[in-house]
């Protein structure tokens, strides 16, 4: 879960595990030429609610109609048929969706810049019971462990073609 300042008054976080970017999609044929509000102004951008990806599109797209969706699969319906101009999601969920025959009518078109801490948080932590600092240290000592002995590069690596850690913070 996307460690945010909103969410870390409810749940205690454990120390970052990833740090993946927001990125756009659009269909094969689409003329948007970057991700910046004034290359989607007055497009139609697709983005699931209750996610900090909504929060960023709400905020920075606002010459474009934001439209939100219950999840990923339906905003990726609707930009496969053509319903929407673009796109916001992750882009580890984006990737594997663009890897899929569902996915084949789009393409990446890039991951805007900057990319606000103010809204995506630092990273993705595993989220616990405010206080449980137990399992917090526990799961941060796992963490660090498989970041240590090589295990983490050898899953990413594995899965995706970039480093889902991100920067180290």
């Amino acid at each position: 879960m996307s460690m945010t300042d909103e969410r870390k008054k409810k749940v205690d976080f454990t120390n970052k595990y990833y740090n993946t970017p927001s990125a756009i999609a659009v269909p094969k044929d689409s003329d948007i030429k970057g991700t910046t509000k004034e290359d989607l102004a007055g497009k139609t951008i697709g983005v699931a609610t209750s996610t900090t990806h909504f929060n960023y599109a709400s905020q920075t797209y606002t010459d474009s109609t934001i439209k939100g969706y219950p999840s990923s699969p339906e905003e990726q319906l609707d930009l496969a048929n053509g319903r929407l101009d673009a796109i916001e999601d992750d882009i580890t969920v984006l990737s594997e969706w663009l890897g899929s025959p569902d996915g084949a009518c789009c393409k990446l078109l890039g991951t805007p810049e900057p990319q606000p801490v103010e809204i995506f948080g630092p990273g993705a932590g595993i989220a616990v019971r405010k206080g449980d600092t137990a399992l917090r240290d526990k799961l941060n000592a796992a963490i660090k462990a498989i970041r240590a002995n090589g295990t983490y590069k050898k899953i990413n690596d594995k899965h995706f073609k970039f480093d889902v850690y991100g920067a180290d913070s």
